[in-house]
């Protein structure tokens, strides 16, 4: 559910105010006190919205606002307190008596920032223009480097190993291939059995891969026993 509006702004009166409406709204202010602004434009017989009339009082009619231009001291409190507020007008319009936050950001926009500008200074930082740029330039470049240290895989420069020694490789290559096989001159065990080759075991026996002499009757080492192991 949304905030239901502040009055029937169909049935008020829009643009410029007139003088006999200020002398109403500043009547009945000291009269009444501000009070509720919804209910305010009805009780001191103006056809203005709510809105409208605590925007022309704030901004206009208050007869605490300061006219003017903003002194040098107060220049220099806007700019301190700006380092610590940041764009929060209503808290630094607060430590300005007489001034109001629209027009203190206004005063902001056109001028101070100038001023700050030409004194070197970043508006946003308050800090020098050239000690900022030195900042951004290191924390760009730390990204970049540290992006690097990621991407670089093995065996690269990076921030970890500045002397660009050779880290170790992983190995994935993937082979198949026979079990190891005792070259013929070491076809014998120890109790004198022979022991046959893998492609003898396969029943290849005699083919041109077949590298041990093992009988025929005895390929698959039934009668030496040379797979009870």
């Amino acid at each position: 559910m949304g905030r239901s509006p502040c009055c029937e702004k169909a049935h008020t009166n829009k643009g410029a105010w007139t003088r006999e409406e200020d002398e109403r709204l500043v009547a009945h202010i000291q009269a009444h006190g501000e009070g509720c602004w919804r209910s305010l434009p009805k009780s001191a017989g103006l056809l203005r919205c709510g809105k409208s009339c605590r925007l022309r009082w704030i901004n206009y009619l208050r007869p605490d606002l300061k006219r003017g231009n903003f002194t040098e001291k107060e220049d220099e409190l806007i700019i301190k307190l700006h380092s610590l507020f940041g764009n929060k007008w209503s808290l630094i319009a607060g430590r300005l008596p007489g001034r109001t936050d629209n027009e203190i950001k206004n005063y902001w926009n056109t001028r101070i920032k100038r001023k700050l500008l030409s004194r070197g200074v970043d508006p946003l930082t308050h800090r020098p223009i050239n000690e900022s740029a030195i900042d951004d330039m290191t924390t760009s470049l730390g990204a970049v480097l540290e992006e690097e240290e990621i991407t670089s895989g093995f065996g690269c420069k990076n921030l970890k190993n500045p002397d660009g020694e050779k880290c170790q490789e992983l190995n994935l290559e993937l082979r198949i291939c026979p079990p190891y096989q005792h070259p013929p001159h070491d076809s014998m065990d120890g109790m004198g059995r022979n022991i046959p080759c893998f492609y003898c075991i396969l029943g290849l026996k005699n083919s041109k891969d077949c590298s041990c002499g093992s009988d025929s009757d005895d390929f698959l080492a039934m009668k030496s026993g040379a797979l009870d192991y």
